[in-house]
């Protein structure tokens, strides 16, 4: 039995976490700490767990094995250093951190310690996802020339988001900082090491973040990423385009069409694909069963990292409205 604290529920999926831990058998939510002492010590009553309002003192639980991080992302980096330097195993929501100098001081004091530390992308454990990188791996669609990635729903256009989702010293940042940080991993999952980026990031609804932003990256294999994320779109189906010098794979919302012109390929033509792979456990799944079984991680500092590097390089290039190119050997 894996026990664990939940570190804040400031994030919007803290709860949906929270729920999932408590449907495993094997994982025990004995503890809740919380920037906000009302909002934790509420929460900690609803899961039937203890509530601490100091953090340290929180680490220091013997019945606390490991913690999910769902602080503000501008508080990640302290939460989690401390969290590592007491012997505790971390997963994290998305973004590791701010600033990949930031995720360098947690990745050295998760290595120090010894501890499991897991990101979530769940994107990269859904089927649809897993069967463009099974293309790609294979050959079948060439050399990569260009993907296009589209992640939106009106969060911010019906004020369904909690107010201090706007707020930039707490979130680092807005849809590309939480929304676009699915399609950015995904491009780096599938692509590689990028090379230079440019951004246009909107304020549609007048907030002190963005709420509508697009991001264009090249990659060192010459292949262009359009990266769109938004809060202020009605019904927007999930939209996912890789295209290559031998084939093409288009995902709509559940519907997926390959095709392919290698010479050797039963995907001739536009066809959908009767059998995708087997979707893989949530992150959230992996981490426990890793924790608990002593296995590496499938979503772990390096990939964290590199989320924050796009992140990171991304705000630069809009912040300075120019073009910017990535530090090379960072990887």
């Amino acid at each position: 039995m894996l026990n664990i604290a939940m570190l804040s529920k400031w994030h919007v999926h803290a709860d949906g976490y929270a729920k999932h831990l408590q449907s495993l058998e094997n994982a025990n939510i004995t503890a809740v700490w919380d920037e906000n002492k009302e909002r934790g010590s509420a929460w900690a009553k609803e899961l039937g767990a203890g509530f601490e309002s100091d953090l340290d003192a929180l680490l220091r639980r013997e019945d606390v094995d490991a913690v999910v991080v769902d602080a503000p992302t501008s508080m990640h980096a302290d939460v989690m250093i401390a969290a590592a330097n007491a012997g505790k195993h971390i997963f994290t929501e998305k973004a590791m951190a701010l600033t990949v100098a930031e995720c360098d001081l947690i990745s050295a004091a998760v290595r120090q310690a010894g501890v499991k530390f897991c990101i979530s992308f769940p994107a990269r454990t859904r089927p649809h996802h897993l069967f463009a990188k099974q293309l790609l791996d294979e050959g079948q669609l060439g050399e990569i020339t260009l993907l296009r990635i589209r992640n939106g729903h009106d969060g911010a256009l019906r004020n369904w988001l909690p107010d201090y989702w706007y707020d930039e010293k707490l979130a680092g940042g807005g849809a590309m900082m939480d929304l676009g940080c699915h399609p950015m991993y995904l491009a780096s999952w599938l692509l590689g090491q990028p090379k230079r980026i440019t951004s246009m990031f909107s304020h549609f609804t007048g907030r002190e973040v963005e709420d509508n932003a697009q991001c264009s990256i090249e990659f060192a294999s010459n292949a262009v990423a359009l990266l769109e994320t938004s809060l202020v779109t009605y019904r927007t189906p999930p939209a996912f385009e890789l295209y290559g010098t031998e084939g093409t794979l288009i995902i709509s919302g559940d519907s997926v069409q390959v095709a392919s012109k290698h010479a050797d390929s039963p995907l001739q033509g536009w066809i959908s694909p009767y059998q995708l792979p087997e979707a893989q456990p949530l992150p959230l799944t992996q981490w426990v069963n890793g924790v608990l079984n002593d296995v590496p991680m499938p979503f772990g500092l390096e990939d964290g990292t590199k989320l924050t590097e796009l992140l990171e390089t991304a705000y630069i290039a809009h912040r300075e409205r120019r073009m910017v190119e990535f530090t090379a050997g960072r990887r």
